[in-house]
């Protein structure tokens, strides 16, 4: 891969933490491990797209920047298909009722991050647009 390519490969490893609370059993599942490339028991494809750019650079000035693991359905075993560093996307998911793991972005994964959005810019603000003088308005009739 180049080292400007909008996507690398991303391994983790899953772990799971049971408590029991007055009698009932509680599973959590959480990303033990995460690390760039593809030694983990899980690999995958962590790829940037140019729509989510602001959403990137929200997430990298955060505190601890994160990335987000796709599951499966909530409530069942958890089983890795995708990866984002977008909040969005992961909101999207977690919409579609997929469960949703996240855990803190490996430095490499940060820099190279940084790096793709000097290079491809920043997302442009989206700010309110004027209307054309006389757009939306019924022209007048001269008799």
């Amino acid at each position: 891969m180049t080292a400007f390519s909008n996507h690398r490969a991303v391994s983790l490893a899953l772990g799971e933490q049971t408590t029991r609370i007055k009698g009932y059993v509680s599973r959590r599942h959480f990303i033990r491990e995460l690390i760039p490339g593809d030694a983990g028991p899980w690999t995958l494809i962590l790829q940037l797209t140019m729509t989510e750019r602001a959403a990137y650079r929200f997430n990298l000035t955060s505190e601890t920047p994160r990335l987000f693991v796709r599951c499966g359905d909530a409530g069942e075993s958890p089983h890795p298909s995708a990866i984002t560093a977008s909040q969005d996307v992961a909101a999207s998911w977690m919409d579609g009722e997929q469960q949703v793991l996240e855990a803190a972005m490996p430095l490499a994964i940060q820099a190279w991050l940084e790096a793709y959005l000097s290079r491809h810019g920043e997302a442009p603000e989206e700010g309110r647009k004027k209307k054309r003088k006389g757009a939306g308005r019924a022209r007048e009739m001269n008799p």
